[in-house]
């Protein structure tokens, strides 16, 4: 069984204080979470001057009285036996705290104006007009029923009352609901019926049993003596040492605690077997290892029937591990045995989410108080706070408070296999990997460590579209570039080719007239040579001609001269004319003769 405590004090702001299950006094209930129960009890031991604090009006003689009466009080129920030191038994006094749950009526007057608007105005309980009055006027009274705690403190022994009001601050959800929750929050998960079933009522048995066994173990090491010897002293008497002095026992005890021999005659000297040949034996019957022994193993037996009443065995424990079991065995053992204590863990986890409620409904009675507002604003800034305001009226309850169990090293050792696996193929950066690791709640750490995830693969796809972008941008200004390149150099080559042509064209032309020149130098030449062979032509023709008129005429004039000749020779009748030239010899020789036949 646990109890906790959570209140609103207006000097200390809200406070949570255990409470042992020994002081506590509750109304019977079935319900192991105690949500039934209609009043609350809590012995403490306080100082006389927390009266004054609590009922200033009381005097010293009130003080004394009081005190007096808790002096009895103490010496019947034996509640001070932490204060035996006669300065706290005479100045302190017990109290009980308690809260008792009851109703209470609200009333409200509902009034319809002329306009038809509905008027709610609130009076206290003892509102109860006749129906002619309600009739005449107009309106008709409305009620509900809601729940509140009273807070009294009585002395313990007397029926003093020092306090009884209804609550200032009761933990009241603002909902529809009209219940409220006590200060008071309790859990014990093996109660059945209203009698609670414990683990340590279980072991108080084998523990007396373990505490005996002790005791008997104290006793047989304080009776364990040191071992003794055993001396035959027939057996002594059979030895000669072979020196002529008798074998005494005290030369033997020295020669067997000095050296550790003994001197001893397998037969005696009559021939005859000796039964007494080891004449010192060691006596360890009275060392009481065999009792030590036994005591031990019913210590072990009584340890592992608490083992078996409580579910906790050596794997959960770590006592006696087998060496030659598994690692994931071990495991596995200690899981289950966890079986045995879940209702520990379901009540734990209960009871830390109902106090988590109960503070939570409490941040209203914070904000209420300008003193507490101004330390929250210092200790969680402005601007939380002002949210904090906004949501002050809201149904805080509905948000919701969870509680995680903190993570084994099974789970960290599984979240540390997914960050590995998430670094080693990049998933994430190694600072999301150290803010991953520094969670406590795994959900929280394995959503962290999906959205760092996430938000990494969009972060290196918006990279890759500005990559593919960039790439897009500068291929196009690649084949701009390129294009003008291409341009300029297609213009250049034109531009060359226009230049070469030019070039050409002018070569040419200057060829062409170069040529022309030479043409025409040539032509004028040939003209020229054509010129002289043709006067030459022409002289040779003339002066051929000239030559055949010439001829011509000389021939005529030699035919002429020859037909005169002719004549006169047939008119003469002379002899025949040689008409041969004497031109045709030489030095009165005729080349006739040499003339083509």
């Amino acid at each position: 069984m646990a109890v906790a405590k959570h209140e609103f004090l207006k000097g200390s702001g809200v406070k949570v204080s255990y409470v042992d299950p020994a002081n506590v006094v509750y109304s019977y209930t079935d319900d192991p979470h105690f949500k039934d129960c209609f009043y609350w009890g809590e012995i403490k031991t306080v100082h006389t001057n927390e009266l004054l604090k609590i009922d200033p009006t009381l005097t010293n003689e009130d003080l004394q009285e009081l005190s007096q009466y808790g002096q009895s009080f103490y010496d019947h129920f034996n509640l001070a036996q932490y204060y035996d030191n006669s300065i706290f038994y005479r100045d302190s006094i017990t109290l009980l705290y308690f809260n008792y749950k009851t109703t209470n009526d609200i009333v409200y007057k509902k009034k319809i104006t002329d306009n038809g608007n509905v008027k709610m105005i609130e009076k206290d309980d003892t509102f109860n007009p006749p129906p002619d009055m309600m009739e005449e006027g107009n309106f008709e009274k409305v009620s509900k029923k809601i729940d509140v705690w009273y807070d009294g403190i009585m002395v313990m022994g007397t029926n003093y009352l020092l306090k009884w009001e209804m609550s200032k601050n009761m933990v009241r959800p603002k909902s529809a609901s009209q219940h409220a929750i006590p200060n008071y929050v309790a859990v014990a998960p093996r109660m059945y019926k209203g009698v609670i079933e414990s683990l340590v009522r279980r072991m108080i048995p084998f523990a007396d049993l373990i505490q005996m066994t002790h005791l008997k173990l104290q006793q047989v090491i304080a009776r364990t003596v040191p071992d003794g010897v055993y001396i035959d002293a027939d057996g002594l008497n059979e030895v000669d040492l072979g020196t002529g002095n008798a074998y005494n026992p005290e030369d033997a005890l020295r020669l067997y605690f000095q050296t550790g021999s003994v001197i001893g005659r397998s037969y005696t000297q009559d021939g005859e077997f000796n039964n007494a040949r080891v004449p010192i034996q060691q006596l360890t019957s009275n060392s009481g290892a065999s009792k030590t022994q036994m005591l031990i193993a019913n210590y072990n037996h009584y340890l592992d029937m608490i083992r078996a009443v409580t579910g906790l065995n050596e794997a959960r424990d770590g006592s006696t591990p087998d060496p030659n079991s598994l690692v994931g065995v071990q495991k596995l053992a200690a899981l289950n045995s966890n079986t045995a204590t879940r209702h520990i863990l379901d009540g734990s986890l209960y009871l830390f989410k109902t106090l988590a409620e109960g503070l939570s409904y409490r941040i209203s009675d914070i904000l209420e108080y300008s003193d507490f507002t101004d330390e929250f604003v210092n200790q969680i800034g402005k601007y939380n706070v002002s949210i904090l305001n906004q949501i002050s009226d809201l149904y805080i309850y509905d948000f919701g408070v969870f509680i995680e169990v903190a993570p084994d090293e099974e789970q960290k050792a599984q979240l540390e296999q997914n960050i590995q696996m998430a670094l080693s193929k990049q998933d994430i950066f190694l600072e999301d990997a150290i803010d991953i690791r520094e969670m406590k709640n795994i959900k929280l750490a394995n959503q962290l460590l999906k959205l760092k995830r996430k938000q990494k693969q969009d972060r290196e796809e918006q990279q890759m579209l500005q990559g593919k972008a960039m790439e897009t941008e500068r291929q196009m200004k690649s084949q701009q570039f390129a294009a003008q390149a291409a341009m300029q150099k297609l213009q250049a080559e034109t531009q060359s080719k226009m230049q070469i042509k030019q070039a050409e064209i002018s070569f040419e032309i200057e060829k062409m007239k170069n040529e022309a020149e030479l043409k025409k130098m040539l032509m004028e030449q040939e003209f020229q040579y054509n010129m002289s062979l043709r006067n030459i032509s022409e002289e040779a023709l003339q002066s051929r001609e000239t030559q055949r008129e010439k001829a011509k005429s000389q021939r005529i004039s030699q035919q002429n001269s020859e037909q005169s000749r002719l004549i006169n020779q047939r008119k003469n009748n002379l002899p025949p004319q040689n008409f041969e030239s004497n031109e045709d010899s030489l030095d009165g020789f005729d080349l006739a003769e040499f003339s083509p036949r």
